[in-house]
Formats: structure tokens, sequence, C-alpha cells
């Protein structure tokens, strides 16, 4: 069994098993998961210690009305297993904003204060490796296919957003990229915006208001490409394996939402505000 553990207590009645499942799935790959529904509790293994470490950032947010309190017996640190291998990246292995910004995506709320520690998080201890080298790959792997040697995608469709849309849209029809892109990240980097994504997936410098505008982009492209945003048992991430979510409604927050969040597309409330 997994000595990479987080305990959670405070359950609500109405939370099941599936609903922990999904929600801590969004953390990293789970291995197993103790439920002790009596007594309003659950110890959840994770494969990944960094995994462990992104679902103790939900400690004091909720989940089905209840207040939830998640702690470990021990510390858990980031692994950096070095270079991605393949076209492959774990969830566990994503940097935490843009975890943050998948469970936006999906339906569920954030509170300021949770989107902020991801952000913290990120700065104290960077971007993985594994993930920085699976994004340039992407990027520059695109950027060959439709431009040429040496040449990336991200920052060729970013000149100005009317060319941008243009060259994308010129480079959809000759090459068919982002129809045959499984990945979110590759229709993303063939966005307009497409420079714009790459920074915030590789810089640790961002905001709040930066999470909520990439939850916009997960959920828009969601939309475009007819992603299901019901359970799917083997699902891992963004993109065509993405993280399974009850078709019920799971909020984390830590003090009363406030403001309607569009990035979900589902008509719940988010406390952060929005971006235009």
């Amino acid at each position: 069994m997994s000595a990479y553990t987080i305990h959670v207590s405070g359950i609500s009645d109405a939370t099941t098993e599936q609903h922990l499942t999904d929600f801590f799935t969004f953390c990293g790959k789970i291995t197993s998961v103790e439920y002790d529904r009596a007594n309003h509790t659950a110890t959840i293994h994770f494969e990944k210690p960094s995994a462990a470490k992104t679902a103790l950032m939900l400690n004091g947010g909720t989940l089905d009305g209840a207040h939830l309190t998640i702690t470990s017996d021990q510390e858990h640190h980031d692994k950096d297993d070095g270079a991605a291998s393949g076209d492959h990246i774990d969830q566990a292995d994503k940097p935490r904003a843009g975890i943050a910004a998948e469970y936006l995506a999906r339906g569920y709320t954030l509170s300021d204060q949770i989107l902020q520690r991801a952000i913290e998080l990120d700065k104290q201890h960077g971007i993985s490796n594994r993930f920085l080298s699976y994004i340039q790959s992407l990027d520059t792997k695109l950027g060959e296919k439709t431009l040429g040697p040496e040449k990336t995608i991200s920052g060729k469709v970013q000149e100005t957003l009317a060319s941008a849309t243009q060259q994308a849209k010129a480079v959809d029809e000759q090459k068919g990229i982002t129809k045959t892109a499984s990945d979110y990240y590759a229709r993303a980097l063939t966005s307009p915006f497409g420079q714009k994504v790459k920074a915030f997936y590789t810089s640790t410098s961002k905001q709040v208001l930066d999470i909520h505008e990439e939850a916009r982009r997960i959920a828009e492209t969601q939309k475009q490409s007819g992603t299901s945003t019901g359970p799917t048992a083997t699902s891992t991430g963004v993109g065509s394996a993405a993280p399974p979510i009850s078709p019920d409604v799971h909020t984390v927050a830590t003090t009363p939402a406030t403001a309607a969040d569009p990035a979900a597309g589902t008509g719940k409330t988010a406390e952060a505000p929005t971006v235009v």
C-alpha cells in the first residue's frame, strides 16, 4: 500500500466514495481509498508524493457543503523524475496552478485562498523538469510540423491577435493539427494565445486571475472538441484523458461563494473575481 497518504475528516453525509475519488483524482493517481462513512473520515493513498502534497493544498475547503480537514502523518516532497518520456504527462507532475485551473474548468469552485496556495507552491518548488520538457517538446514538435525546423508554434501564433487568428486557421487547414491533437496542451499551443498558454504553465509568476483565465481556455477547448464531462473510470488529466467528476455539484471553498464563475460553464458559483 502506498505511503503517500492523506487523511480527510469532516466529510458530508452526502459524499460517496466515488465523489471522493472523482475529487482527489485531480491531484494525481489514486491507488486506494478507505472510506469510513459512519465516522465521516477517509484515507486516500496516492501513487506519488507530489499528488499527496497537492491534496493537502485543499485543506479547509468544502465538498458537498461540508468543510474538509485534510492532513497527513508525514511531509510529502515533490520528486522530479527528470525529462518526460513520450507524449504523456502524469497529473501529479503538472503545476499546481494548472491543476487548480482544471478544477475550475470542470465545474468545481476554488476560493482565492486555495488558488493562492497553488501559486505559492509553484513558486516555492518550481515547475517540474518533467513537465517543462514535455511542454517544450510538444511546442517544438508542433512548430516543426507546421512552420519548419527550429520553430515553436506558440511563438509564431502570438504575433498579434488578428494575424495570430489567421495564422492558426491557416495552420489548421493545412495540417489539421488541432483537429487531430488529442491533448489539451497541443490544442492550446496552436490557438491564437499559444504563447500565453505556454507562459502560464512554464512560469511561476502568476496571479489568481491568471488561473481563472486558463480555466476558461480549458473549458472552451473542451466544449469545442466535445470532450465529455461525465465520469470516466480511466481518465487521468485534461484533454483526451480528463479527471472524472460526478454529475453532482461539488465545491471547494474556504469562504462563502459570491460571484459567478463562467469558467465552469455550469452556473455554479466561485468566490474569486471573474476575468472578462
